[in-house]
């Protein structure tokens, strides 16, 4: 038996925390229903694995984000599974915060219910980054009558996405790094050790051999020229994107990207992954076709798909299947394509799109493992082969230091 601290709420709203003896964090939270009890968080009394129940009231540690967001959409569904008022929610949600910009926003939406306006309403008013997308998934629950689903859906689908976004953050942190330090281990090598030996190479009397007087003009030029250098590279990436800006510019560039090898696969499955997450997650909660088509666009970054989508739209008004566009295009996947088909068929067409999303979650997954198990090997080989060619350009210069006359 182990010890745990729980943080709990009362039918009447009064917030309760203890210690209690259980097999792990399950039954805690067993024994606090029984009790009549609303779990807001369980953990290891010693402090140690700092995981919850799954229903810890976090609505942020900093400003106002996409995690705090998230904590907020899941917090409110467990409390109104519960069967707690809304407004009451909001009040317990308020009483164990200690963020004052989090009792802030809380306190503005609660007030906006208490006033008699839905919830949708009040968190459109507020400048917390609720997108189109959040906001519609509020209204289609409160219309289908059903919030704590639609509330469930939606962090479901936050959550989901944000796993998938860090994970192919998190898989390019290492390739960076590396790249980094490559970068900075050649530059000393270049501006502080090779200047060392110019002095000596100068009174060779004789011409130096081709490979030292390029690393040499390459060590002088990054020298004298080097904070040029930067601001040029600084100037071409601002000019890049305000070229970006523009629709035909961020058009051919999104395009250049979807065909760039392994890495251009790897962009479209997660853009097909997020497209068909929204507009499954957005039927499931009760939103028309054709509207969530339309909000689920926004989530695509691709411009290229996105405008494939805008053509999707515009066949879904003439009567056309969703399948059929897409395919149409060329940009999407066939399995994909496939599996939407077959939704539509059988008239299940947002369990099959979350199906698709599972599917290529996992596709990203591993062609991000594929990449770095090609990039990784690529760039250490690289940078070795680098540092040999310069050593080995220095030993042979001053291997014809001692081959000359005394």
């Amino acid at each position: 038996m182990a010890l745990f601290h729980f943080k709990a709420v009362s039918q009447s709203g009064e917030v309760q925390e203890g210690r209690l003896e259980g097999a792990d964090q399950q039954t805690i939270v067993l024994q606090l229903q029984q009790r009549g009890l609303i779990p807001l968080s369980v953990e290891p009394a010693d402090g140690r694995g700092a995981a919850s129940a799954g229903l810890g009231l976090r609505l942020g540690r900093k400003r106002v984000g996409e995690r705090q967001i998230q904590a907020l959409t899941q917090d409110l569904a467990a409390l109104l599974k519960a069967g707690v008022p809304l407004e009451r929610a909001f009040g317990i949600m308020i009483q164990v915060r200690d963020k004052g910009d989090d009792i802030r926003l809380l306190g503005q939406i609660r007030e906006g219910i208490q006033r008699g306006q839905t919830l949708s309403a009040v968190l459109a008013e507020q400048d917390a980054a609720f997108s189109p997308f959040y906001l519609n998934m509020i209204r289609a629950a409160e219309v289908s009558g059903n919030l704590e689903q639609g509330l469930s859906d939606l962090a479901l689908y936050l959550e989901r996405s944000r796993q998938l976004r860090e994970k192919a953050m998190s898989a390019l942190i290492y390739p960076i790094i590396l790249l980094l330090v490559s970068a900075a281990s050649l530059l000393i090598i270049l501006i502080y050790v090779i200047p060392q030996f110019q002095q000596l190479f100068a009174d060779m009397g004789q011409a130096m051999p081709l490979s030292t007087r390029v690393v040499i003009g390459a060590a002088e030029f990054l020298r004298d020229m080097g904070l040029w250098l930067l601001l040029l590279i600084l100037l071409a990436l601002i000019y890049g994107r305000r070229q970006l800006a523009r629709p035909d510019k961020r058009l051919a560039w999104d395009g250049l990207l979807l065909r760039l090898p392994l890495a251009g696969e790897l962009i479209r499955r997660l853009e097909v992954a997020r497209f068909s997450r929204s507009l499954g997650t957005l039927m499931k909660g009760g939103v028309p076709l054709l509207s969530a088509l339309t909000i689920a666009r926004d989530t695509v970054g691709n411009q290229l798909l996105a405008n494939t989508l805008s053509d999707a739209a515009g066949s879904l008004k003439e009567g056309r299947r969703l399948a059929e566009p897409l395919q149409a295009s060329g940009q999407f996947p066939p399995l994909a394509i496939q599996m939407i088909r077959v939704g539509e068929e059988t008239g299940q067409l947002e369990e099959m799109l979350l199906k698709v999303a599972d599917t290529y979650d996992r596709e990203v997954e591993n062609a991000i493992q594929r990449l770095l198990t090609i990039l990784e090997p690529v760039l250490i080989v690289g940078l070795g082969v680098i540092i040999a060619g310069i050593i080995i350009s220095i030993l042979v210069a001053i291997l014809g230091i001692s081959e000359l006359p005394i």
